[in-house]
């Protein structure tokens, strides 16, 4: 089911965006200016700012404004090696405030066993252009597929820049969604997916949550203790770099460490 776009490093690489995104994506019919009203399976790829909560106002500004070298110093290659992956950056509101959704990978997978990831997997044929919508229609479709969120009820409104993971050459567009209609959501296929949860955004700017995640390699990295899972790599970079450039960041003590499993 699931087809890549996973923490196969633990820093976001970034190139840039496929479509536009931000509020000057929204149209004056209150739809986005980029992508269709739906695919072949009823997807609703417009990029709408419309009546988000006032809360994502940073977010979506950050969405507009931040520049790929303010993500990683890595783009990816320029002959357009790499393969094409989008992930789903999902927002909600729960009774602690404003959430992401988050899933953590089966312990019995070979490759990054029982790691927290967004949704997402690489891009099929049928999603379309890997250049216009073709992310946006396969965030949706991988979320669906791995964690049975309805995407009747998702509403996209941006696109960060690519990111490039060169360990495993993967390009993988983050599609930033706010969850308007809610929907029950969980493991689709227990041989890939532990468990799918929400994270409080409260949580991920509690210094008492972070740290720098230690790999085998010696590698350093953004990480967050939060719903009893640690969430580090490329999910976490994106996560850090959301949170500070929307203004969320507390100061945290970036001495804090922690070792990653040698299977990481």
């Amino acid at each position: 089911m699931t087809r890549g776009a996973r923490d196969d490093s633990s820093v976001a690489e970034a190139a840039a965006p496929p479509v536009g995104s931000g509020r000057d994506a929204a149209d004056a019919s209150g739809h986005g200016g980029h992508g269709s009203h739906g695919g072949r399976d009823g997807y609703d790829l417009r990029l709408n700012t419309r009546d988000l909560p006032e809360w994502l106002d940073p977010v979506v500004e950050a969405v507009r404004t931040v520049r790929p070298t303010q993500l990683s110093r890595f783009l990816p290659p320029e002959d357009g090696r790499g393969r094409q992956s989008a992930v789903l950056i999902l927002f909600g509101e729960g009774p602690k405030g404003p959430e992401l959704l988050l899933m953590e990978r089966a312990g019995s997978l070979r490759s990054h066993p029982g790691q927290p990831s967004f949704p997402g997997g690489a891009l099929d044929p049928e999603d379309g252009d890997p250049h216009t919508t073709g992310p946006l229609h396969a965030a949706l479709r991988e979320a669906e597929e791995e964690t049975g969120l309805d995407p009747a009820g998702v509403q996209l409104f941006g696109v960060l820049p690519r990111l490039y993971i060169p360990v495993s050459e993967f390009v993988v567009t983050p599609v930033l969604g706010w969850w308007r209609d809610p929907s029950p959501v969980g493991a689709v296929d227990p041989a890939e997916t532990a468990r799918v949860f929400t994270v409080p955004v409260a949580d991920l700017t509690d210094p008492a949550h972070r740290a720098m995640a230690v790999h085998p390699s010696g590698h350093l990295g953004p990480s967050f203790t939060v719903n009893n899972a640690l969430v580090w790599g490329f999910t976490a970079g994106v996560i850090d770099r959301l949170l500070h450039f929307a203004g969320w960041e507390r100061p945290w003590d970036r001495s804090r460490q922690v070792p990653l499993d040698w299977r990481a």
